[in-house]
């Protein structure tokens, strides 16, 4: 398989410069080159894409992935450290997700709070603006 790398973009579904992105940061192995100079990509580059896009839409870091990248270009290796990483980034989601719950629980008190005067008697305003000196 001999693809050129709009292609490649298209088979892993990314856009060209995050390939080239990718390349330029040591996820994706510098391609061959073809005689006209055009960089050529083979099925391994496809699936390698494909691992890459799957972590970040998980939400791992460049660097995790690397890591990972790493474990899968050497399957003798254990992979403690796959499972450390997968356990870090499920406790990064889970404090995102208790922080998104934090601030869903502010909005629905501040929305339920509304008020249909004038913007001084604004119940969402005053939420924004904090406690008053006054109190």
């Amino acid at each position: 398989m001999n693809l050129s790398i709009g292609l490649l973009a298209k088979a892993a579904d990314v856009k060209v410069p995050t390939i080239r992105f990718y390349e330029e940061i040591g996820l994706l192995p510098e391609p061959r080159r073809a005689a006209n100079d055009r960089r050529v990509y083979d099925a391994d580059a496809v699936r390698r894409l494909a691992f890459i896009r799957h972590a970040r839409q998980l939400g791992f870091s460049v660097e995790a992935i690397r890591n990972l990248l790493d474990l899968s270009d050497n399957p003798e290796r254990p992979c403690g450290e796959a499972n450390a990483l997968a356990s870090r980034q499920l406790h990064d989601v889970e404090t995102k997700i208790a922080q998104l719950e934090t601030l869903r629980s502010e909005l629905r008190r501040m929305v339920t709070a509304t008020c249909d005067g004038r913007a001084a008697d604004c119940r969402v305003i005053e939420a924004l603006a904090g406690p008053s000196a006054d109190a």
